[in-house]
């Protein structure tokens, strides 16, 4: 019997939206490897289309701030978590968050590490932030912190619960007459989760796995040879459009892509950071 548990079918049903037999036996197939069952469901078929944001693995919250700098502007962002909801909209816990924020940004912190090393008053960012979880109760964690910059940087946090605070927080860097357009862009980008700018920021093995579960597919549902490399090319097609930010439609207006919404601004998109809690 392959190596798996009730919770394991339990999750990947939550990922794939795979009915419970289908899950089993993509389990059983690749020996309980999570990933492979994954990519057995996919190549089948038989994944269902995701909720677009998920269920998050933790509390916590996403602080940003912009600062001008001589050639532009830069941007950090950090993700602060906690055990518990009501620790997270504590007062307390989001003027830590501010502190750690701006005590990365400083010291042009570009990651969790080198942030929690970075000075905070008399401390460091780890001790301060180990003090106050002792004093709130509860452990505290630095999950992650993201440093960009170029011409133009937007910033904006979305909050998923009135009652906390920000849980998704997104930086888009652009030119300048691109930031005319670069709110829009930041909203989308927290409804619909890119993962890559460009279709050329995808890696290459990223794209033959893709052509490889199309193909894959489009012959377990009896498609003709003949037809296959069309068919092969519009799914990869359809796997750019969810996944490449320029190539998707624009949450505010789908009769136009975000890449044209920023053509036709005279602007370019130069990059972008999302974070979600948890996530």
């Amino acid at each position: 019997m392959a190596n798996y548990t009730a919770a394991d079918i339990k999750a990947l049903r939550e990922r794939t939206g795979a009915g419970m037999l289908d899950v089993k036996k993509a389990l059983d197939a690749a020996d309980g490897n999570t990933d492979q069952a994954i990519e057995i469901i996919r190549k089948k078929g038989l994944a269902k289309a995701a909720k677009r944001e998920g269920n998050t693995a933790s509390e916590g919250l996403v602080a940003a701030t912009i600062t001008d700098a001589a050639d532009g502007q830069v941007a950090t962002m950090v993700e602060l978590n906690a055990e518990t909801d009501f620790v997270v909209k504590n007062e307390n816990f989001v003027a830590l968050a501010d502190t750690v924020l701006q005590a990365a940004a400083a010291a042009g912190a570009t990651d969790a590490e080198s942030a929690l090393a970075a000075p905070a008053g008399d401390s460091t960012v780890a001790d301060t932030i180990a003090a106050q979880g002792a004093t709130m109760g509860e452990k505290v964690v630095l999950r992650r912190v993201a440093r960009v910059e170029g011409p133009k940087v937007t910033a904006y946090l979305h909050k998923t619960a009135k009652d906390l605070p920000p849980s998704i927080g997104v930086l888009v860097v652009t030119d300048a007459a691109g930031e005319e357009v670069a709110k829009d862009v930041a909203q989308h980008i927290a409804a619909l989760a890119p993962q890559y700018l460009t279709r050329d920021d995808v890696p290459a093995d990223i794209v033959e796995k893709e052509r490889e579960i199309a193909r894959e597919r489009s012959i377990a549902e009896g498609k003709p040879e003949a037809a296959l490399p069309k068919i092969v090319e519009g799914r990869l097609n359809g796997f750019f459009k969810e996944a490449v930010l320029v190539d998707q439609p624009l949450a505010k207006d789908t009769k136009t892509t975000v890449g044209k919404h920023v053509e036709a601004a005279g602007g370019q998109l130069l990059g972008f950071v999302r974070f979600r809690v948890g996530n």
